[in-house]
Formats: structure tokens, sequence, C-alpha cells
């Protein structure tokens, strides 16, 4: 068989798969994660893993635990809730960093816990990052995290695989971080979006490691689950490095020389005829500084272009987990040595770890930085995720080195954040308004996506005792892409704890439609367009179209987060674009007459051979694989965990 490395990786994870089944896109498998990684939602995890009955962690070698979001917060709340957590820790045998440790997901690299070829998760959207180092790292949701420590293991669907193709090498003072802005502006229309990115061509070992963390980390605003670089040179002399290091510390053992030299020996990588959703060919010469914002990764602009409007900033940051490394505090320093801050503007500064920190003070790097104005925090997420000081305050313009710059994520909603590189952050710091240390111009590589036509594979799934073979419903079409959390079920009762499950399935789709609750009846089967279920985490856009009597959704895509949320509360959700596609050009008027639940007759859904039966029609489903049916049958994952840990 020929896999792509998430497949393979997958394969290699997962359990109780069938005599001979071959992971590929498309399945939803149970996986056991090397590790999984929780900050300070540790305490929301720890609510969900009692709630359920559990009260011994499976595997505490499994879990890591990293404080890193709100560690400026003294107050007595914040500093109890530490203190529950590190104790949970100790009782448990599990891994503890404490505040000021550092960042996670950069601890989790540094200290060893992320091998080639392992699947590494974490309940945070950035643990795309772990690619780096030529492993597959994804986030899960908690309840997915409480699941993993009650049991070892919890449920993923494979996404399917875009490659990309390096060409070249990086110019001197362009940087991985100018590359990623790059990537996320030239392809901004979903090209990657729930899929598993891998790069590949010569231009990948001209890439230092921290300048593929910063790649892989913001494949996640890309849109990618995945952000996979192969193991090479650079990854081997990478991992000698901190393997030495942790020996040092006498942690050892999660790390050694032996085992780099296995990895060089028999380096994790797809197979030559694995197959590919897309591939995109970038050559890294065209690649020049870029600045992506105000308010969004997918608008993206030449540094030299917007330098000429001499935009003006008030704070400037160089921190997160994206750009907080030693050689982005490098760079920035060698900008601002013998310079200064100018009046008026606030640079913040933290390294991604404290380890990362003591060695920039070592070589005095940390001291050149503040000698120039910089104001530093402590080792932690801060201003990149909204807490503590420094924030941006309403009218106020920013420009960062972080990953996310969504209106108000900084702060004030009244407020413009641009991201960049940390030379860019500093030289801006210095000039007071938007620029670069020099001119290197405004190339763009030429855009080279291509589609390959790829679709899941029809083959027979397993199908559970007890578990239908096929249902059949009344389609219901909602022809629109990117239908969010907001449409399905309002932000007005988000937050009402009060409502009855009836009365949540009256609020169903009210936004989207005020006629959808006239339409639909119990037994409907949803059919919509791309990325259905974008935008919030709320559970109740899923189970409250379940409460409405409403059978399953089929749509072109979904957001990876309402899927999770969708099975996890056992409401099926499957991928068929050529469904959505078929039924919404032959439904093509009334759509364009303004209907917007529309509906489209009888519709079967054959679940072992994942096909959809329309109009005479068979179109290709995502298949429901054993372990999506075992969710389903037992009532959802907290249910399904709660029957096996007897609580």
């Amino acid at each position: 068989m020929s896999q792509t490395i998430t497949e393979k990786i997958v394969q290699s994870h997962a359990v109780d798969l069938s005599p001979g089944h071959e992971v590929r896109a498309g399945d939803m498998v149970t996986i056991r994660p090397r590790h999984v990684m929780t900050h300070d939602n540790t305490s929301a995890v720890l609510s969900k893993f009692r709630a359920i009955g559990a009260t011994r962690v499976a595997d505490p070698a499994q879990p890591v635990f990293a404080l890193d979001h709100n560690v400026q917060d003294e107050s007595a709340s914040n500093l109890a809730k530490y203190q529950a957590i590190e104790a949970f820790a100790r009782e448990q045998g599990i891994v503890f960093h404490p505040a000021g440790a550092g960042i996670g997901h950069q601890l989790m690299i540094e200290n060893g816990f992320v091998h080639p070829g392992s699947l590494v998760v974490a309940s945070d959207s950035h643990s795309n990052m772990y690619g780096a180092l030529a492993a597959v790292g994804t986030p899960v949701v908690r309840t997915d995290a409480a699941a993993i420590w009650a049991t070892g293991t919890t449920w993923w669907q494979v996404p399917r695989t875009v490659k990309v193709t390096l060409q070249g090498r990086l110019r001197a003072g362009v940087t991985g971080k100018d590359l990623i802005i790059t990537l996320c502006g030239l392809y901004n229309r979903d090209e990657v979006l729930n899929a598993a990115v891998e790069f590949h061509g010569p231009g990948v070992a001209s890439l230092s490691i921290s300048e593929r963390m910063a790649v892989a980390n913001m494949t996640t605003e890309w849109g990618a689950l995945v952000g996979w670089f192969p193991f090479d040179a650079v990854t081997a002399a990478y991992l000698r490095e901190r393997a030495r290091a942790l020996a040092a510390l006498g942690t050892s053992e999660r790390l050694t020389e032996a085992m780099v030299a296995a990895w060089e020996a028999d380096p994790p990588a797809p197979d030559p005829a694995a197959e590919y959703a897309a591939e995109i060919t970038l050559d890294l010469e065209q690649v020049s500084p870029h600045v992506s914002g105000p308010d969004t990764v997918f608008t993206i602009r030449p540094v030299a272009e917007i330098a000429a409007e001499r935009i003006t900033i008030h704070k400037a940051y160089l921190l997160s987990c994206v750009n907080g490394r030693l050689e982005d505090l490098v760079q920035a320093a060698d900008v601002l040595r013998g310079r200064k801050v100018a009046d008026g503007i606030e640079l913040w500064i933290a390294a991604a770890s404290a380890s990362v920190q003591s060695e920039a003070e070592r070589l005095g790097v940390w001291q050149e930085l503040v000698a120039a104005g910089a104001r530093p925090l402590p080792p932690g997420c801060g201003a990149c995720i909204g807490l503590g000081v420094g924030l941006l305050e309403p009218g106020q313009v920013g420009i960062s080195a972080t990953n996310r710059n969504f209106k108000g994520r900084m702060g004030s909603r009244d407020a413009k954040a641009y991201l960049a590189s940390p030379a860019v952050v500093a030289a801006s710091a210095v000039a007071g308004h938007i620029t670069g240390p020099a001119d290197l111009g405004r190339s763009v590589p030429a855009a080279s996506y291509r589609d390959l036509g790829w679709s899941p594979p029809v083959r027979p799934v397993s199908i559970r005792d007890g578990f239908p073979e096929r249902v059949r419903g009344r389609a219901l079409l909602l022809p629109v892409d990117n239908l969010n959390t907001d449409g399905i079920y309002g932000k007005d009762v988000t937050y009402r704890d009060d409502l009855t499950p009836e009365q949540m399935a009256g609020h169903a789709m009210a936004n989207y439609d005020p006629q959808f609750q006239k339409i639909a009846e119990a037994g409907d089967i949803i059919v919509a367009g791309a990325n259905f279920g974008t935008g919030s985490s709320r559970e109740q856009a899923a189970t409250a179209l379940a409460y409405r009597g409403i059978r399953m959704v089929i749509a072109a895509s979904f957001s990876q987060t309402y899927l999770r949320n969708a099975f996890n509360n056992a409401f099926i959700c499957l991928d068929s674009p050529e469904l959505e596609r078929a039924m919404r050009a032959a439904l093509a008027t009334e759509a364009a007459g303004g209907r917007r639940t529309i509906p489209a007759g009888e519709l079967e859904v054959d679940f072992r051979r994942s096909v959809a039966i329309w109009r005479g029609g068979e179109y290709r489903l995502s298949p429901l694989g054993p372990a999506a049916q075992e969710l389903v049958q037992a009532g959802g994952l907290e249910a399904l965990i709660r029957s096996r840990v007897g609580g």
C-alpha cells in the first residue's frame, strides 16, 4: 500500500483496526497518541475527567502539563487553580511544568516529548508545531483530552494531504515567518482547510528548526490540521543537541543519541506513490518580507510597500510559541543594537521558555533588547492570547511576531493588529511605524496550486452489531458555504444553561433561516456547503440540531472543531462535496430565489458502501468507520468513556 506520512503515522498509532485495514484519508479511527499536552485548560479537562467517573490516569507518562497562558495573573483564584493542577499532577505522576517554565508547545519540543514519526496531540490549536520535528502534531478538544487521560485513546478523522514543494532558498533577511505569512496570503481560499500539509523539496534543507517551527505552528492559521516537515540532517543535529541538554538535566531517557541514530537509519517518510489531494510549489527565493493584516492572516502586503505609508504603531510584540525562540531574539537584537525604541512606543518581549531566556541572557542578547527599551515579560503566552499587561487599547495599532491577529485577540476590538517577523517588529519599534530593517523588495512567489482530484476512496466499511447499514430521510439543502455556529445556534442563547433540550431545539438555525423551524421535520438530513460549523467552539451548534430531530449533516466539508463536537455528542457528520454540488446545481433556481432551507426529496445513506443515493445517483461519502459508529451507539464520547471506566 502507499500512504502519506499522516496516514502512516496514524496507522502506527491506531488501535482496534480491522485485520488488514489500511488507514486512508477520511477514515475515522481510534488513536493512542504518544503524548497529550494541556496548559491552563488542564483544570477544565480535569472537571470532564472527573465527570465521566475516572479517578486514575490510564498512562501517567502520556499527559504533559504546562502552565503558560495566564501566568501573569497572581490573583488568589488563579494561583489556587494552578496549585490544584500541580497537586493532581503530583498525585498521578504526570510531568508538570509550572508557570514561568515556558509555553507548552516549546517545552514539548525542547524537553524531548516530540519524536519523529510520533503522533502528539494537545488541547491547543498550535500543536501543529510538532510537525517541525517530523511528527504529526494536531489539536484535540478538552473532552478528547479527558478521554485520553482516562483510557489512553480518543478518535480522529484522518485528513486529506496537500503536498507543498519548496524550491530554492530564502534570501538573507527573509525568514520562516515571512514564508508562512506569504503562504497564508497567497493561498487564502481554503486550499488547505482541515488538511495535513507535507513540506517537501530541496528548499526544506535551508530552513532552520526554528523556522520550521514557525511555519508548522502557523499552518494552524492557514487552516491546516497538520504541518509536517521531513526528518533530515537539520532535524538530527537539533535532536542531538537537545539529547545532550536533557542528559545534563538528568532526563536523558526521553531523547537519546541512539534514538537519533535510529531515525537517521530509517527516517519517517511518505510512500513514493502516496496520494495527495493537491500540490503547491513555491520558490523560496521569491519570498520577501511581508506583513499580514490588519485583523486577518489572509491579507498580506510586502513590507517595502506598506513602509511607504508610514502607518503609526503604538505597541510592538516579540513573543509567543511561533517567534519567541533564541533565533528570533537574536534577529531582533541585531536590528536594535545601538538604537532605541521610539518615544511613546512599547516593545514587549517574552521568551518561549525559561531556557531560551537563560541562553539569550548568557549570550547578552536579552540585555541588548532591554537596553534598547524592550519591556520584558515572563515566559508565556501573555499578550498573544490577550492576557496580562501590554494589551492593545482602543484606537491603537500593534505590530506583532505572534501567530494570530484576529480582531480583539490582543486587546481591544477597536485596535488594529499586524503580524510580521521579529526583524520587522524590531525595526518598526525603532521607527514608530511599520517598516523593515532593509528594503528587500516586493517579490511574491507565483501561485501554483494544483487540485489533483482526490476524493475519499469507496470501500466497504465494517458495521458494528446493532448499527444500521442504511438510513433514509428527507434531504434539506442549505445552499451556503461557511455556515457559522452563530447561524446554527445564536450567541443570545449560547451561554444560557437553563434551557431544556426542547427549548434548545427551538433555537436551531434561527439566525441562519427564520423559516427553518417551520420546514424541518424529525428524521431530516441536512446537506450543506463547505466549512460547515465554522466559528466558535460551542457544542450547542451540534446538540441543538440533534435535539431538533435532524438525523445527520452531510456537507462539502466541516470545521474540524464542529466535527469533533458533533461526534463527541453522537451526532453524525459526513463529507460529500459531490452530493452537495449535485444538489445545489439541481436546486439552483430555488436557491437563486432566496430560499435558504430547501426540501430536496428522499436521500438514502449506505454506511457499508459509504455512498449517498439521491435521485438515482450515487455520491461518495466519508466513511463512518467502527470508531465513529461506537461513539454514536454509546451516546457520545463522555458516555463511552464512562462505560469503559465503570463510572
